[in-house]
């Protein structure tokens, strides 16, 4: 399934789709960029503008920190799970061998984009929209997902490894001191970038015929 090679018209689709096929999760990252830091910038802003939210609500918020803030975001984490050992609240061996090397990985890339949503920007679409009113934080959710996988896509077809993170609640407070973020931005992700210095891990599949079906063909 899906073994033929099809035409397509426009001959962009087929980069796409290889910029799709190339994005892989990246580790071993070294603190050096192969463009420019208003690149990186442009990346970002156009991710933010053009990728659709439901009833063009527009939740994704973005932070962008480079060289030295994004080591501090990575010092914050190191810094609060070392006081999370000190209080007995996670286990000290598994942070020494495990936990603190894999923070440290990412401490070594050359930035960080942290990527928020701002939920509280939909209490008047939701009265409007009662009978949906549970799903608009889902829909946002899933915008901002949008958002981390373009971004993501597009830094690895530029010459960057990425790697996406999940350390919330554990830093968000003093994520939202350090870098004056509004309360009303929940942050949900951190995408880590830098060159890469090796290579990603295999990637397997599940077979496609157990994923997907087609009728009307």
């Amino acid at each position: 399934m899906g073994s033929i090679q099809p035409k397509f018209k426009n001959p962009a689709t087929t980069t796409l789709l290889e910029l799709v096929k190339a994005r892989r999760t990246y580790y071993s990252l070294k603190p050096e960029s192969p463009i420019s830091d208003e690149a990186i910038e442009h990346i970002i802003q156009d991710a933010i503008l053009h990728v659709p939210s439901s009833f063009n609500t527009q939740t994704s918020h973005v932070v962008l920190l480079l060289k030295e803030e994004h080591q501090k975001l990575w010092d914050i984490a190191i810094n609060i799970m070392e006081g999370l050992v000190a209080a007995g609240k996670a286990p000290k061996e598994m942070f020494e061998n495990h936990t603190k090397p894999k923070l440290n990985a990412f401490r070594a890339g050359y930035g960080t984009v942290l990527f928020f949503v701002n939920y509280e920007s939909l209490a008047a679409i939701k009265e409007q929209f009662a009978t949906y009113a549970d799903k608009f934080d889902p829909f946002a959710l899933e915008s901002n997902a949008m958002s981390q996988y373009l971004v993501w896509t597009a830094l690895c077809s530029e010459g960057f490894g990425a790697n996406l993170q999940h350390y919330s609640p554990l830093i968000d407070e003093q994520v939202q001191k350090m870098w004056n973020v509004p309360a009303s931005w929940k942050l949900d992700a951190q995408l880590v970038f830098g060159t890469p210095t090796g290579d990603p891990s295999e990637k397997t599949f599940v077979p496609l015929e157990d994923r997907y079906k087609v009728f009307g063909k």
